[in-house]
């Protein structure tokens, strides 16, 4: 970006972090916020010598722009921490003081080589999850496709061919989903970092204190996080690392390959939407039925594992996603039953 370009997103971030002090009830947050501000200000106050240097023109005052007053809106109306991946990606930064369950909630690395140390292995869990749900989403939704065209035609082929039909269309709509979202997320992140890169090569004193700063608002003496942020800051890649964890809220390990997550959601999606569909070709006479008790028993054993990350207890996890999940099929075996009869 140009040095006017560069300006105009300082001011837009001082426009923004004095937002976030106006609605913060936290008093710690809102000053983190104040001196945030004056800190882009200040920044914005470098790139006006560039730009005068470089012969470009800069505005004499600063005006922000729709989609800054409408983020601001927003902040106001539901508060930041529901707009914090907004405000990041309308470079906003401090945004990690919402990730910790209290003031210091994150450790405080004590050296370059500490940093990060929390975050390694915390993906794994959130793989297992999503493939999890996908596999939840798949059984529910096949299941009650087919009992839904059960209710409404007894033809085994036309069911097998409407069930095949849902697992590839399901299965290729989440894998798309997936892929678009990370993808976005992604880019997201990288442009961010980009512009944390630049910053940095042009004003490495006034990160450090923006970092410094960060660390004081979870509770850290201000001495203490001054050195922590400036021996981040010796080596680049820690330092892009620890900005993009404690001024954007990001965390680069939740950023896999979208080419990876889509394909685990497509064969999550078709594993569940399998249940309810290998029956049909196998069962005879007695399929549907065979078809509805096997996407039965596999809903409550995925309900059972769930409750591994909802904390509950395996035997109401199971029941809960049988009984939800049965019901979604009840209905749609109804109404297909009702379709079938009006159409006949």
């Amino acid at each position: 970006m140009s040095a006017t370009e560069n300006w105009a997103e300082e001011m837009q971030s001082a426009y923004l972090y004095r937002v976030l002090a106006e609605v913060e009830s936290d008093p710690v947050k809102g000053t983190l916020f104040l001196r945030l501000g004056e800190a882009a200000e200040s920044q914005a106050g470098i790139w006006v010598q560039q730009a005068r240097a470089q012969g470009a023109a800069v505005p004499a005052a600063f005006h922000p722009p729709l989609r800054a007053r409408l983020v601001a809106r927003l902040i106001r109306t539901f508060g930041p921490r529901a707009l914090r991946p907004v405000l990041a990606a309308i470079k906003v930064r401090g945004l990690s003081v919402y990730s910790a369950s209290a003031r210091g909630g994150h450790a405080m690395p004590a050296s370059v080589q500490d940093f990060g140390q929390r975050h390694r292995g915390a993906t794994s869990g959130g793989n297992l999850r999503a493939a999890v749900f996908g596999v939840s989403d798949g059984l529910v939704s096949n299941t009650s496709l087919i009992m839904g065209m059960a209710g409404a035609v007894a033809d085994l082929k036309v069911l097998l061919l409407t069930g095949a039909a849902g697992l590839l269309a399901g299965a290729l709509s989440m894998a798309a989903g997936e892929y678009v979202s990370m993808r976005s997320q992604r880019e997201m992140y990288q442009y961010q970092i980009g512009l944390e890169r630049e910053e940095l090569d042009e004003y490495p004193e006034e990160e450090a204190e923006e970092l410094a700063l960060i660390y004081q608002a979870r509770g850290v003496p201000l001495a203490q996080a001054r050195a922590t942020a400036q021996s981040l800051l010796q080596n680049p890649e820690h330092a892009l690392d620890a900005l993009a964890r404690e001024e954007l809220g990001l965390n680069p390990d939740e950023l896999g390959s979208p080419w990876g997550a889509a394909t685990w959601s497509f064969l999550a999606f078709a594993l569940g939407a399998l249940v309810p569909l290998v029956p049909l070709w196998f069962a005879g006479p007695n399929a549907v039925y065979i078809s509805a008790g096997a996407a039965v028993v596999c809903l409550f054993l995925v309900g059972a594992v769930l409750s591994l990350f909802t904390g509950k207890q395996a035997l109401w996890g199971g029941l809960r996603l049988a009984l939800i999940g049965g019901g979604a099929g009840v209905m749609a075996y109804l109404i297909g039953t009702l379709l079938g009869v009006g159409l006949a």
